[in-house]
């Protein structure tokens, strides 16, 4: 399982909220940083002031600390490819490309002696398989997508995806973005309209926005991209489980206990023989052989996308099978409706369909 992270930003903010944060943070149990270079100083020396005491601060909570750079950045701290003395010496633990070298002293920053991983831009076609090819140490590189300050200018989950495939592939662990949804937040640049890397989550409840990155089940690393998230936003972010899916459901007034139980007490499955019309957990039906579920009346004629479903009395072979429905499918009294996916998790479910044999869990 991979780790939650924060953004710090000590060249535009103030150094006792910075802590504070830091030491919120680190109580729920994030143990990640994300800080830029690419807007502080590039004065050695005020870089030092800024940043010192901060990097001295997280390394005392625990935090891996990575920050954003590019070769202008190098040269102003007088570091090279050959030498990153000045990230050691500074407490830093990953090193970001925002921007490249050239292929050569680009794997060869992956071999440093200090340790430090080089991450490089996800969302991007950078060849980094060619770098592994020609000498850089797989073991020692990370990929870490954008955030996008501009409305609408995030990520679609297709081009999304389409990076993803290409990181996986190289079995290279990866980091991406979710926004707080706090007012007067910032980030690196004079930009107000959240630090999310997909544009789907930019308004979207922060712990919405972190099951959607596990259902995409390709991000390791999930980072609060601007600063400072609430405590009740950090400890819901927390609490997200993050071994598996989890969607949220509204729930139907008058649920059986029966019904309730086949939901919501089950790690669920799709099976591989999918259907198009809905994604079945066929497990539950298993322990309602000898238990009735009544039919509970439902005026609508039709269950669409979203609704939850169980198994009625009225189809007791499949007694207590919990549906999600996909595709319209008529009501005919077989099924009873006990809610439906919140309007949140709509994007969840896209992923869900995406592999059928998905495991996850649903919750209220």
């Amino acid at each position: 399982m991979g780790k939650l992270g924060i953004s710090v930003y000590p060249e535009h903010s103030d150094r006792e909220k910075d802590f504070a944060y830091m030491e919120m943070a680190a109580r729920y149990g994030f143990s990640r940083i994300f800080t830029c270079l690419l807007s502080a100083s590039r004065d050695i020396d005020v870089v030092r002031q800024e940043f010192g005491s901060f990097l001295k601060k997280a390394q005392e909570l625990g935090f891996d600390v990575a920050v954003d750079t590019n070769p202008e950045v190098f040269q102003a701290l007088g570091a090279s490819p050959e030498d990153m003395s000045v990230f050691h010496e500074l407490g830093i633990s990953i090193v970001r490309l925002d921007g490249h070298f050239d292929d050569f002293r680009d794997a060869l920053l992956t071999r440093n002696p200090y340790g430090i991983r080089i991450e490089f831009n996800g969302s991007s076609d950078t060849n980094v398989k060619g770098l592994i090819d020609h000498g850089a140490d797989r073991r020692n590189m990370t990929i870490c997508h954008n955030f996008y300050p501009e409305r609408y200018s995030g990520l679609s989950q297709k081009t999304f995806d389409r990076f993803n495939a290409n990181w996986k592939s190289l079995g290279l662990p990866v980091a991406a973005f979710v926004t707080s949804q706090q007012q007067d937040t910032f980030g690196p640049w004079p930009v107000y309209q959240g630090l999310p890397t997909l544009e789907a989550d930019r308004t979207l409840p922060i712990d919405a926005q972190v099951r959607h990155m596990v259902a995409c089940a390709v991000v390791d690393d999930i980072i609060i991209g601007n600063a400072y998230a609430s405590e009740e936003e950090l400890r819901a972010m927390a609490q997200v489980k993050r071994t598996n899916t989890t969607i949220r459901m509204t729930a139907e007034e008058g649920l059986g206990e029966a019904e309730r139980h086949a939901v919501l007490d089950y790690k669920h499955t799709g099976r591989n023989d999918a259907s198009e019309y809905f994604i079945r957990s066929s497990f539950p039906r298993l322990d309602f052989r000898n238990t009735p579920i009544p039919l509970r009346p439902c005026k609508d004629k039709t269950f669409v996308r979203g609704d939850v479903l169980v198994v009625n009395d009225n189809l007791s072979h499949y007694r207590g099978e919990v549906e999600i429905v996909l595709t319209e499918i008529e009501n005919d009294g077989q099924r009873n409706r006990v809610g439906r996916i919140a309007d949140t998790d709509l994007q969840i479910l896209d992923e869900m369909e995406k592999r059928p044999e998905h495991i996850f869990e649903i919750i209220l």
